[in-house]
């Protein structure tokens, strides 16, 4: 497999009206390809698909407190907080309607962002996400544990508790990640150490609660905007990717996305679950250049 030079990756650290976003920069080709994350993960999810965007302008980015994306934003989250760190992201590296890859919770914010900017964007890519309510929407069972406000101070416990919340990951692990085990994985590599920390970023505990908790009201917000006819009208490339074996964010809500971007374009990857561009990345970057 080729892979990039990664000493020709360009790390820069952008200042947003909350703290400072840690983002790699790949150089290459326009348009530029722009990655986001979702919760409770970083930038590291795409590691198996940076090598297969070879010749591509690449850029992916933590948010604020995840990753090594800094830890001194004020929570709750606010209305618009994440669009704005993207947004930040673009203007700091000066990118000429980017593509923008939304995976997971990041899917809704590339889409707001997009509706909001729609000069500014090139084409989405929809993987493995979601925006408003769907028929077969389904979240981790532990995601709708923390995005309960009925739950919140047992939820406080259970994290504090290293015993339950380690229970708790590898029951989620098993079921977004079908097969034996794996520590050398996408889990072990970007989601423990948002919630333990490890000897290159503190823990992201508050930036999970604070975005778990705004789980349900900002549905509330998209399911809003779709009954403005703004998504139907968006004119630029729409393409929804799903990892099959995804059993939350499965197929019929890949179906829901296509029914709210009509013009849009669906892929199924076969042999992919939850993270498409960790499980089959040639099969995904085919996909995310194409667009």
């Amino acid at each position: 497999m080729n892979s990039y030079d990664l000493s020709a990756a360009i790390t820069h650290r952008v200042t947003t009206t909350k703290g400072q976003v840690q983002v790699t920069e790949h150089p290459g080709e326009e348009p530029a390809i722009v990655m986001t994350h979702g919760f409770p993960d970083d930038s590291r999810i795409y590691q198996h698909l940076l090598p297969e965007l070879q010749g591509r302008r690449a850029v992916t980015f933590d948010f604020l407190g995840y990753g090594k994306s800094g830890r001194d934003a004020t929570w709750p989250l606010e209305t618009g907080q994440r669009e704005e760190e993207l947004g930040a992201v673009l203007g700091a590296l000066d990118l000429d309607k980017p593509v923008l890859v939304g995976h997971d919770i990041g899917g809704p914010v590339v889409i707001r962002y997009a509706l909001a900017n729609p000069t500014k964007v090139g084409g989405l890519v929809l993987l493995n996400t979601f925006f408003g309510d769907s028929p077969t929407l389904e979240f981790p069972e532990f995601i709708r544990f923390l995005a309960d406000p009925h739950l919140a101070h047992l939820a406080d416990d259970v994290i504090a508790d290293p015993s339950i919340l380690g229970w708790m990951l590898t029951f989620t692990d098993k079921r977004l990640n079908p097969g034996p085990p794996n520590p050398a994985g996408l889990g072990a590599l970007a989601i423990l150490p948002q919630f333990y920390g490890d000897q290159t970023q503190p823990d992201s505990i508050a930036a999970i609660r604070a975005w778990t908790a705004d789980l349900f009201p900002a549905i509330a917000e998209q399911n809003e905007q779709i009954a403005t006819g703004e998504l139907a009208a968006l004119d630029i490339p729409v393409t929804i990717a799903f990892g099959v074996n995804d059993p939350y964010l499965n197929a019929g809500v890949a179906e829901h996305l296509h029914e709210l971007f009509p013009r849009s374009v669906v892929h199924t990857i076969a042999d992919a679950a939850h993270w498409p561009q960790w499980d089959q990345p040639a099969a995904t970057a085919v996909v995310i250049t194409g667009t």
